[in-house]
């Protein structure tokens, strides 16, 4: 399978089950997008502003990269998992052997601002106002240990709510899992996710020694910023944040840490807060789009999605411009691997929620991701037992880029992995179908990454 598209001038094929990328002229571009139905000779027929000579030479390196598996490959797994007339899979998902290698620790369900978008309900996600204790953690990252079998890194999220209301208890949970790496043979990745209102020197210089990653939520520009994330008493947040955010970012040498925003129907021209923030001195951003239902004001909506396409292209423009300026930032979801491949892991296990990746409430239950957190039927299970609802995480194993039909003939299938399963259930009531407009919004995003690396190869 190939994806043929045009961007910033630049023609380009990705050959989607070999992840080899091709930047073409018109002539090789036109060529490809008939070859697989046509002769040479049908070919020159049907591209009569071509000389017949160019078209056999064009015909003649398209089969040689087509010999070298890099144009028109199969899909060597396609037949195995999805097979035909009814039998069964070369590969049952449900015995799958699994382990899991990380936690989201839900450190505090409660929140001092009051986001108009917060799928958590402002941090309680729709309970209680609770603090994790450290007896809870420690059980935690216990039952992480115990079951992450032979793998040695293991990753831990401190989130929200805002983790910093309870950060003595991070504090002691990030020691109790140094304490325990030599004599289990693990290395802790910890992560923060914090809106800022609490951030100061301790904090900064605890997380520059302890976080891997910092991510720090803000949404661009002050009045787009102060309109979705307001404090309980409806002042904006903005003022409160973004010298601290300035400050974190420097003290680690600009790297490991994202800014991270969300963008609504509110602010479809998010280009200009992905550029407000690289404009601040970030030089790490990530910028998302909100998922909401169509009842809420601020959900993207169909109609978006063409202005949204225009708004990626314009924003990848100006990063390759600013890149050769010699002021280049990343933006996280242009951030692409065209050096490996196709990831087969990725393709089988997609982002791994309900599986190797679980979540954790103040009280120890435990849950397939942050966004199922509250969702009864998706309990698992606590950190005293451990998993009990084995059947839910056999319906998560089965979450892959295969289970979906939306997914299967999709160009972008390898590098979105299948996209959410919770936006699947929201809002189709099932774990392997897809968001549409996430999943238009994702492809264009690919097909940006990729003319990025383009254009900075043809510096």
């Amino acid at each position: 399978m190939i994806h043929q598209y045009k961007n910033n001038g630049y023609n380009i094929v990705l050959d989607v089950c070999s992840g080899s990328v091709h930047v073409v002229d018109d002539l090789v571009y036109d060529v490809i997008a008939l070859y697989e139905n046509n002769s040479p000779e049908e070919i020159a027929s049907k591209l009569g502003q071509y000389s017949k000579e160019d078209i056999l030479e064009a015909s003649e390196e398209i089969e040689e990269l087509k010999k070298m598996g890099q144009l028109f490959t199969e899909d060597e797994y396609r037949d195995a998992l999805i097979p035909k007339d009814g039998k069964a899979p070369a590969i049952d998902f449900k015995k799958r052997k699994i382990v899991v290698k990380a936690l989201c620790l839900h450190i505090a369900h409660d929140c001092n601002l009051a986001c108009k978008y917060c799928f958590a309900g402002e941090g309680e996600y729709h309970g209680d106002r609770s603090l994790m204790s450290y007896e809870v953690g420690r059980k935690a990252l216990d039952f992480l240990i115990a079951n992450s079998g032979n793998r040695v890194n293991l990753e831990v999220d401190f989130f929200g709510g805002e983790p910093l209301m309870n950060f003595q208890v991070v504090k002691d949970l990030v020691a109790y899992g140094r304490s325990k790496e030599k004599e289990f043979n693990k290395k802790f990745r910890f992560t923060l996710t914090t809106n800022g209102v609490l951030l100061d020197d301790e904090v900064m210089e605890f997380a520059n020694k302890e976080m891997a990653n910092v991510v720090l939520s803000i949404d661009g520009r002050k009045e787009v910023h102060d309109a979705m994330r307001p404090t309980r008493n409806g002042k904006g947040s903005y003022d409160l944040i973004i010298d601290k955010f300035k400050k974190m970012a420097e003290l680690r040498n600009q790297t490991n840490y994202y800014v991270r925003g969300t963008f609504t129907h509110h602010n479809l021209d998010f280009a200009k807060d992905v550029l407000h923030l690289a404009d601040m001195g970030f030089k790490q951003i990530s910028m998302e789009p909100v998922v909401a239902g169509p009842d809420m004001d601020y959900a993207l909506t169909d109609e978006d999605v063409t202005v949204l396409r225009e708004e990626y292209d314009e924003l990848a423009r100006e990063m390759v411009k600013r890149e050769k300026e010699g002021k280049g930032f990343n933006f996280f979801h242009f951030m692409i691997d065209l050096t490996g491949g196709p990831c087969v892991y990725k393709r089988l296990s997609g982002c791994g929620s309900g599986t190797e990746y679980l979540a954790v409430t103040p009280w120890g239950d435990l849950y397939p991701c942050h966004q199922f957190v509250g969702m009864e039927d998706f309990l698992l299970g606590n950190v005293d037992d451990g998993i009990v609802n084995t059947k839910v995480v056999d319906e998560f194993k089965l979450c892959n880029v295969y289970a979906k039909d939306k997914c299967r003939d999709c160009f972008a299938r390898f590098y979105c992995s299948g996209g959410c399963a919770a936006n699947s259930y929201n809002f189709h009531g099932n774990l392997t179908d897809a968001y549409e407009v996430g999943c238009e919004l994702e492809k264009k995003r690919v097909e940006c990454a990729i003319m990025i690396k383009a254009a900075l190869a043809d510096n």
